[in-house]
């Protein structure tokens, strides 16, 4: 049996879980509803406190298909729970990022600034003070849209090897290159 999939999803009180006929698994909370469609051979049930997720036999297909449902489950029960946070850093000379309402400016070396857009249900931040290189800080109730936006922002000025300077997870780690070598 998964090792994941057989792990109940804790519910708190406050969370409102409902699951249609049609395997359409909703969870409502304080930070809003999300919603995963649950593939036909997964059986979802709500029983009190938690929600249990079990397959219909043990063919390879059905034992990966157990344990992502029921994370995805567990990332939207936590999504309208605690929701969901990414931090991102920029590193270099002139780099600067700032909100003008919610559009992110962000100045990244390029003869233009970039606007940035966040999509509905993504909030964006800038952190100027807490550290000398400012912050961009995503916060949202869905897990894969958090990262999705995240992603995008670092894809505008990726982490070079031979300075470090771009946009990077707080957590990355940038494996420098040496430059070249002085003439003999």
């Amino acid at each position: 049996m998964s090792r994941i999939g057989k792990l109940p999803v804790t519910v708190a009180s406050n969370v409102a879980v409902t699951i249609s006929p049609d395997n359409l698994v909703t969870v409502k909370g304080s930070k809003g509803q999300l919603s995963v469609k649950v593939d036909p051979a997964i059986t979802v049930v709500h029983d009190g406190g938690e929600i249990r997720v079990s397959r219909s036999s043990d063919e390879k297909r059905f034992r990966a298909l157990h344990g992502l449902y029921r994370a995805l489950i567990q990332n939207l029960v936590t999504g309208v729970t605690d929701g969901f946070r990414k931090e991102l850093e920029i590193i270099g000379v002139g780099y600067r990022a700032s909100m003008n309402g919610s559009v992110l400016e962000l100045a990244l070396g390029y003869s233009h600034p970039y606007y940035f857009v966040p999509p509905t249900g993504i909030t964006l931040d800038v952190d100027t003070k807490t550290s000398k290189n400012p912050r961009i800080i995503v916060t949202g109730s869905d897990k894969e849209l958090v990262g999705q936006v995240a992603a995008k922002i670092r894809s505008l000025r990726k982490p070079e090897p031979y300075k470090g300077k771009g946009i990077r997870y707080i957590d990355e780690v940038v494996r420098k290159k040496a430059g070249k070598s002085a003439g003999r």
